[in-house]
């Protein structure tokens, strides 16, 4: 986009949008399954969510909150549309699904939701040593390949592994504990 002027969130660039997608595209993916429940309408939220923000890019205000939070809202608004256009046209006539689609149709997402849901994962994320938060980081949240996380840390894919299931374990806990 051209319109974008110097407050704009930057993802008219090619750069900008390729630090987006490396930053938030695993957080954006985990909260639409989270949300939907189903990978191809996770998959297709995230699109959605990045269109959204490409066309109002010039829009940002960085004085609101960071490009995440205005992704996270975005993201929160395409849900709702997804989660009322499943709930108003169901693919299936299942009993046992009707109802999980009356719930959906009566469901009304809260932004500060989303928002406290990101806040708690920094803070649980705050609290695993290094080498572990690195690990999950990496692995889950942006989605890449223990192979290819261990091969950038230069250790064994096994302690990458290793590293990711204790700080999982220990996200539990923590979690359960809050």
């Amino acid at each position: 986009m051209n319109g974008c002027g110097t407050t704009c969130a930057g993802l008219c660039t090619e750069q900008g949008i390729s630090t987006v997608l490396k930053a938030d595209r695993a957080l954006l993916h985990w909260r639409a399954m989270r949300g939907l429940g189903d990978s191809g309408l996770a998959e297709q939220a995230v699109q959605e969510t990045l269109l959204r923000a490409w066309r109002a890019c010039a829009r940002f205000d960085p004085e609101k909150g960071s490009v995440r939070t205005w992704l996270l809202a975005i993201q929160r608004n395409v849900l709702i549309d997804l989660s009322r256009a499943r709930a108003a046209r169901p693919v299936s006539a299942d009993w046992a699904e009707h109802g999980e689609l009356l719930e959906l149709r009566h469901a009304s997402p809260d932004f500060a939701d989303g928002l406290i849901d990101g806040l708690v994962l920094d803070d649980l994320l705050a609290r695993l040593p290094r080498v572990q938060r690195e690990a999950v980081i990496e692995v889950i949240l942006r989605d890449r390949a223990y192979g290819e996380v261990a091969a950038e840390l230069g250790i064994p894919v096994g302690t990458v592994k290793t590293r990711v299931h204790y700080a999982l374990r220990t996200l539990r806990r923590l979690r359960m504990a809050a």
